[in-house]
């Protein structure tokens, strides 16, 4: 190897780094998993009221409302779809809703955001949200 190609293999080799870490960030987010997809598909293709409550393993509220949430998804199963997305996890999806303080509830119709309210509420604030 010619030592005046070090220059050239040097420079190749930040630009392939720069180019990579630019390709990375401008892909979309696959955060979550294939619950992560499934959600995002429940709140742009749902025919039925969406609730997503964004929350944290961590958060006191959230531990608190988690229970009733998971028993709401139950109760309106084919009603209405019920989603709970943790920040810590996907921190994307909850900055693009401009999600801050935890628990968040974001209510849906068509798509669209329709309510919000944020920390723990009780399960019939989460049904009004629904409008059910």
């Amino acid at each position: 190897m010619n030592k005046g190609n070090i220059p050239f293999l040097i420079a190749g080799a930040v630009l392939l780094y720069i180019g990579w870490i630019a390709f990375d960030m401008l892909r979309p987010a696959s955060i979550g998993g294939a619950g992560h997809t499934t959600s995002i598909s429940a709140v742009r293709l749902s025919k039925v009221p969406v609730l997503v409550e964004f929350y944290a393993d961590w958060c006191g509220p959230c531990k608190v409302v988690g229970p009733m949430v998971d028993e709401l998804a139950k109760e309106l199963k084919g009603k209405a779809v019920v989603i709970r997305i943790n920040v810590d996890e996907d921190p994307t999806l909850a900055r693009e809703h401009g999600v801050g303080p935890i628990p968040t509830f974001i209510a849906f119709k068509s798509g669209r955001e329709t309510g919000r309210q944020i920390g723990g509420i009780p399960k019939e604030l989460m049904r009004q949200m629904l409008g059910l």
